[in-house]
Protein backbone atom coordinates (compact mmCIF):
# COMPACT_ATOMS: atom_id res chain seq x y z
CA UNK A 1 0.00 0.00 0.00
CA UNK A 2 2.51 2.51 0.79
CA UNK A 3 5.06 1.84 -2.11
CA UNK A 4 1.95 2.55 -4.47
CA UNK A 5 1.29 5.79 -2.71
CA UNK A 6 5.24 6.40 -3.40
CA UNK A 7 5.23 5.59 -6.73
CA UNK A 8 1.93 8.08 -7.38
CA UNK A 9 4.06 10.46 -5.54
CA UNK A 10 6.72 10.04 -7.86
CA UNK A 11 4.83 10.67 -10.82
CA UNK A 12 2.89 13.83 -9.82
CA UNK A 13 6.06 15.41 -8.88
CA UNK A 14 7.42 13.92 -12.63
CA UNK A 15 4.41 15.83 -14.20
CA UNK A 16 4.89 19.07 -11.77
CA UNK A 17 8.76 19.15 -12.53
CA UNK A 18 8.41 19.03 -16.91
CA UNK A 19 5.49 21.79 -15.89
CA UNK A 20 8.15 23.98 -14.84
CA UNK A 21 10.65 23.17 -17.49
CA UNK A 22 8.44 23.97 -19.56
CA UNK A 23 7.31 27.44 -17.96
CA UNK A 24 10.83 28.35 -17.55
CA UNK A 25 11.47 28.00 -21.26
CA UNK A 26 8.57 29.81 -22.27
CA UNK A 27 9.58 32.66 -20.02
CA UNK A 28 13.10 32.53 -21.26
CA UNK A 29 11.86 32.74 -24.91
CA UNK A 30 10.01 36.11 -24.13
CA UNK A 31 12.38 37.77 -22.33
CA UNK A 32 14.55 36.90 -25.59
CA UNK A 33 12.39 38.02 -28.13
CA UNK A 34 11.55 40.95 -25.72
CA UNK A 35 15.34 42.10 -25.65
CA UNK A 36 15.86 41.49 -29.19
CA UNK A 37 12.92 43.91 -30.52
CA UNK A 38 13.93 46.82 -27.80
CA UNK A 39 17.78 46.91 -29.14
CA UNK A 40 17.08 46.14 -32.99
CA UNK A 41 15.74 50.12 -33.41
CA UNK A 42 18.74 50.95 -31.24
CA UNK A 43 21.38 49.13 -33.47
CA UNK A 44 19.31 50.33 -36.59
CA UNK A 45 19.51 54.00 -35.42
CA UNK A 46 23.36 53.99 -35.13
CA UNK A 47 23.81 52.62 -38.39
CA UNK A 48 21.84 55.47 -40.24
CA UNK A 49 24.42 58.18 -40.71
CA UNK A 50 23.51 61.92 -40.09
CA UNK A 51 22.41 63.97 -42.62
CA UNK A 52 25.02 65.99 -43.78
CA UNK A 53 24.65 69.64 -45.05
CA UNK A 54 25.75 70.39 -48.92
CA UNK A 55 28.91 72.16 -48.98
CA UNK A 56 28.31 75.86 -50.43
CA UNK A 57 30.56 76.85 -53.37
CA UNK A 58 31.31 80.52 -53.94
CA UNK A 59 33.36 79.66 -57.12
CA UNK A 60 30.48 77.56 -59.09
CA UNK A 61 28.74 80.17 -61.32
CA UNK A 62 25.02 80.86 -61.02
CA UNK A 63 23.11 79.63 -63.71
CA UNK A 64 20.50 82.00 -64.99
CA UNK A 65 17.35 80.00 -65.77
CA UNK A 66 14.47 82.02 -68.45
CA UNK A 67 10.46 82.29 -66.44
CA UNK A 68 7.77 80.17 -68.01
CA UNK A 69 5.97 82.42 -70.92
CA UNK A 70 2.76 83.76 -70.27
CA UNK A 71 0.32 82.50 -72.22
CA UNK A 72 -1.66 85.48 -73.24
CA UNK A 73 -5.78 85.57 -73.81
CA UNK A 74 -6.17 85.94 -77.69
CA UNK A 75 -9.39 87.46 -76.55
CA UNK A 76 -7.36 90.59 -75.05
CA UNK A 77 -5.95 92.71 -78.17
CA UNK A 78 -2.87 94.96 -77.34
CA UNK A 79 -3.22 97.96 -77.34
CA UNK A 80 -2.27 100.11 -79.97
CA UNK A 81 -0.53 103.34 -79.31
CA UNK A 82 -1.26 106.40 -82.09
CA UNK A 83 1.29 107.23 -84.26
CA UNK A 84 1.62 111.38 -84.65
CA UNK A 85 0.64 112.24 -88.40
CA UNK A 86 3.75 114.86 -89.25
CA UNK A 87 1.82 116.82 -92.04
CA UNK A 88 4.65 117.03 -94.94
CA UNK A 89 5.17 120.73 -95.72
CA UNK A 90 3.54 122.21 -98.95
CA UNK A 91 6.35 122.54 -101.48
CA UNK A 92 6.59 126.44 -102.69
CA UNK A 93 8.59 128.12 -104.96
CA UNK A 94 8.60 132.13 -106.40
CA UNK A 95 6.36 132.36 -109.38
CA UNK A 96 8.94 134.72 -110.54
CA UNK A 97 12.33 135.69 -110.04
CA UNK A 98 12.84 139.73 -109.69
CA UNK A 99 12.48 142.76 -107.59
CA UNK A 100 10.13 143.31 -105.50
CA UNK A 101 9.13 147.05 -105.85
CA UNK A 102 5.94 146.66 -103.87
CA UNK A 103 5.59 145.27 -100.54
CA UNK A 104 2.92 143.84 -98.56
CA UNK A 105 0.85 146.26 -96.94
CA UNK A 106 -2.38 145.49 -95.35
CA UNK A 107 -1.65 146.69 -91.49
CA UNK A 108 -0.51 150.18 -92.90
CA UNK A 109 -0.88 152.20 -95.86
CA UNK A 110 1.55 152.22 -98.51
CA UNK A 111 2.00 154.93 -101.68
CA UNK A 112 0.65 154.00 -104.54
CA UNK A 113 2.57 156.11 -107.99
CA UNK A 114 0.03 155.01 -110.45
CA UNK A 115 -3.36 156.52 -108.39
CA UNK A 116 -1.18 159.06 -106.19
CA UNK A 117 -2.28 157.82 -102.66
CA UNK A 118 -1.57 155.78 -99.79
CA UNK A 119 -3.89 152.68 -99.81
CA UNK A 120 -3.50 149.11 -98.02
CA UNK A 121 -1.41 146.39 -100.72
CA UNK A 122 -2.54 143.06 -100.21
CA UNK A 123 0.40 140.94 -102.22
CA UNK A 124 3.89 141.91 -103.34
CA UNK A 125 4.46 143.10 -107.04
CA UNK A 126 7.80 141.06 -108.13
CA UNK A 127 9.46 142.87 -111.06
CA UNK A 128 10.08 140.85 -114.52
CA UNK A 129 10.61 141.80 -118.25
CA UNK A 130 7.60 141.17 -120.26
CA UNK A 131 7.14 137.87 -121.39
CA UNK A 132 8.86 136.42 -118.53
CA UNK A 133 7.05 132.90 -117.34
CA UNK A 134 5.42 132.86 -114.55
CA UNK A 135 4.78 129.66 -112.49
CA UNK A 136 2.49 128.17 -109.72
CA UNK A 137 3.98 128.86 -106.77
CA UNK A 138 2.66 125.54 -105.03
CA UNK A 139 0.76 122.52 -106.13
CA UNK A 140 -3.55 123.18 -106.48
CA UNK A 141 -6.26 123.44 -108.92
CA UNK A 142 -6.66 126.28 -110.77
CA UNK A 143 -9.99 127.66 -109.32
CA UNK A 144 -10.63 130.71 -111.86
CA UNK A 145 -9.17 132.75 -114.89
CA UNK A 146 -10.64 136.05 -115.51
CA UNK A 147 -9.50 139.60 -116.58
CA UNK A 148 -9.75 142.52 -114.07
CA UNK A 149 -10.38 145.66 -114.55
CA UNK A 150 -7.60 147.27 -112.71
CA UNK A 151 -5.05 144.15 -112.51
CA UNK A 152 -5.39 143.07 -116.06
CA UNK A 153 -5.18 138.99 -116.43
CA UNK A 154 -5.72 137.08 -113.12
CA UNK A 155 -5.41 133.36 -112.69
CA UNK A 156 -6.46 132.31 -109.04
CA UNK A 157 -5.16 128.69 -107.59
CA UNK A 158 -6.58 126.66 -104.90
CA UNK A 159 -4.21 124.90 -102.66
CA UNK A 160 -4.20 122.82 -99.41
CA UNK A 161 -4.92 124.12 -96.04
CA UNK A 162 -6.65 126.78 -97.24
CA UNK A 163 -4.44 128.82 -99.09
CA UNK A 164 -5.30 130.47 -102.49
CA UNK A 165 -2.76 132.20 -104.92
CA UNK A 166 -3.61 135.23 -106.71
CA UNK A 167 -1.52 136.06 -110.11
CA UNK A 168 -2.13 139.56 -112.07
CA UNK A 169 -0.77 141.40 -114.78
CA UNK A 170 -0.42 138.58 -116.85
CA UNK A 171 -0.09 138.26 -120.66
CA UNK A 172 -3.72 138.06 -122.48
CA UNK A 173 -2.27 134.54 -123.13
CA UNK A 174 -2.66 132.42 -119.98
CA UNK A 175 -1.27 128.45 -120.07
CA UNK A 176 -3.93 127.10 -117.57
CA UNK A 177 -8.30 127.02 -117.77
CA UNK A 178 -10.51 126.65 -115.43
CA UNK A 179 -10.18 123.27 -113.41
CA UNK A 180 -7.07 122.34 -114.34
CA UNK A 181 -4.50 120.38 -111.70
CA UNK A 182 -1.12 121.92 -111.72
CA UNK A 183 2.31 121.67 -109.67
CA UNK A 184 4.64 123.89 -107.88
CA UNK A 185 6.85 125.38 -110.79
CA UNK A 186 4.23 124.97 -113.55
CA UNK A 187 4.27 127.61 -115.88
CA UNK A 188 0.63 129.19 -115.65
CA UNK A 189 1.29 132.53 -117.67
CA UNK A 190 3.37 135.30 -118.51
CA UNK A 191 4.84 138.88 -116.96
CA UNK A 192 3.05 142.02 -118.96
CA UNK A 193 1.83 145.33 -118.02
CA UNK A 194 -2.25 144.63 -118.15
CA UNK A 195 -2.73 146.08 -114.31
CA UNK A 196 -3.82 149.22 -115.00
CA UNK A 197 -3.92 150.57 -111.43
CA UNK A 198 -0.28 149.40 -110.83
CA UNK A 199 0.87 150.92 -114.45
CA UNK A 200 3.09 153.72 -113.33
CA UNK A 201 5.95 150.33 -111.84
CA UNK A 202 6.05 148.78 -115.44
CA UNK A 203 5.95 145.13 -116.21
CA UNK A 204 5.42 143.22 -113.31
CA UNK A 205 3.64 140.24 -111.23
CA UNK A 206 1.18 141.09 -108.72
CA UNK A 207 1.10 137.86 -106.28
CA UNK A 208 -1.25 137.72 -103.93
CA UNK A 209 -1.91 134.89 -101.27
CA UNK A 210 -5.22 134.31 -98.76
CA UNK A 211 -5.67 131.62 -96.03
CA UNK A 212 -9.54 131.03 -95.46
CA UNK A 213 -10.14 134.36 -97.35
CA UNK A 214 -7.62 136.62 -95.11
CA UNK A 215 -4.95 138.00 -96.62
CA UNK A 216 -1.33 136.66 -95.79
CA UNK A 217 2.26 138.08 -96.62
CA UNK A 218 3.16 136.25 -99.57
CA UNK A 219 6.91 135.38 -97.91
CA UNK A 220 4.95 133.58 -95.44
CA UNK A 221 3.76 131.38 -97.85
CA UNK A 222 6.81 131.02 -100.18
CA UNK A 223 9.03 130.87 -96.44
CA UNK A 224 7.17 127.01 -96.38
CA UNK A 225 9.76 125.85 -98.78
Amino acid sequence: MSNKKFGSANGKGYYIALILCAVAVGISGYLYYTSSNTEKPIQEQEAIAPTQTPEIREDVPVVATQPPKQETDPAVQPTKVPVEVVPKKMQTVSPVEGEIISVYAMDSLTYNPTTRDWRTHSGVDIAAEEGTVVRAAADGTVYTVYEDDTMGMTVVIRHEDGYVTTYSSLGQEVAVANGDSVKAGQKIGCADTTALLESAIGCHVHFGVTRDNVPVDPAEFLSQE
